[in-house]
């Protein structure tokens, strides 16, 4: 069973079309680095296989389940077990690392017991357990990414999209940040697919790059 699927799928916005007819597979935890120019559509195919947009035409799938048709979706992005990561981040300044984390759980209803195991287990897995009771402002950017990463990965998701998180920071601290994502892949085990620009993520991310350009998809190599 593949972790997700497009099925001639299409999508345009007014006179732009970001994806045409495109067919692809994504297999259970592997890491797809998305690549491609600025304003080409990278950010649209997360969209899709998160539920947050339909396709005009064409199916999605994930996991064995047909989500999306031609304008419709037919299961919400809360039900098919994804996180994402967006590139501003969306911390909620108002609450602590703790409540952030938290956030998720009690909207799923999970035990309270079950909430702080996870919080703990999370944060003990990131090197992060100093910063539960911090607000984000108090956080250094880089500590900043590692919570909105906790966050995405708390309830679980077997698929994790990360929109150019990296983007705003150094390059020390972006290329130590690639190697803890590489790590917390190793442990956790979910399928990955990762929006950039920069070519070293593309070499350090990706098991497999596919490259969108002019509504177009496309296996590539690592350079």
């Amino acid at each position: 069973m593949n972790a997700i699927e497009f099925q001639q799928t299409s999508k345009r916005f007014g006179d732009q079309t970001v994806l045409r007819n495109v067919s692809t597979v994504i297999r259970p935890a592997e890491r797809v680095v998305l690549a491609g120019p600025s304003g080409g559509g990278k950010t649209t195919v997360l969209r899709l296989i998160a539920g947050l947009l339909a396709p005009d035409t064409g199916k999605i799938w994930i996991e064995g389940k047909h989500v999306s048709g031609a304008g419709t979706i037919l299961i919400p992005p809360e039900q098919r077990n994804i996180g994402m990561v967006f590139q501003d981040l969306a911390l909620w300044p108002h609450m602590t690392v703790r409540e952030n984390l938290a956030f998720g759980l009690k909207a799923n209803k999970i035990p309270a017991s079950e909430q702080e195991a996870r919080i703990h287990r999370l944060l003990e897995t990131m090197n992060m357990q100093e910063t539960v009771q911090k607000y984000p402002g108090k956080l250094s950017g880089g500590q900043q990414q590692r919570v909105a990463l906790a966050r995405a990965l708390i309830l679980q998701p077997n698929i994790l999209l990360m929109d150019e998180p990296l983007s705003s920071l150094d390059e020390p601290l972006r290329q130590q940040l690639q190697r803890e994502i590489l790590k917390l892949h190793d442990t956790l085990g979910f399928t990955l697919v990762y929006v950039t620009h920069h070519q070293d993520e593309v070499k350090e991310l990706g098991s497999r790059v596919l490259y969108l350009q002019n509504g177009h998809l496309e296996q590539r190599n690592k350079e």
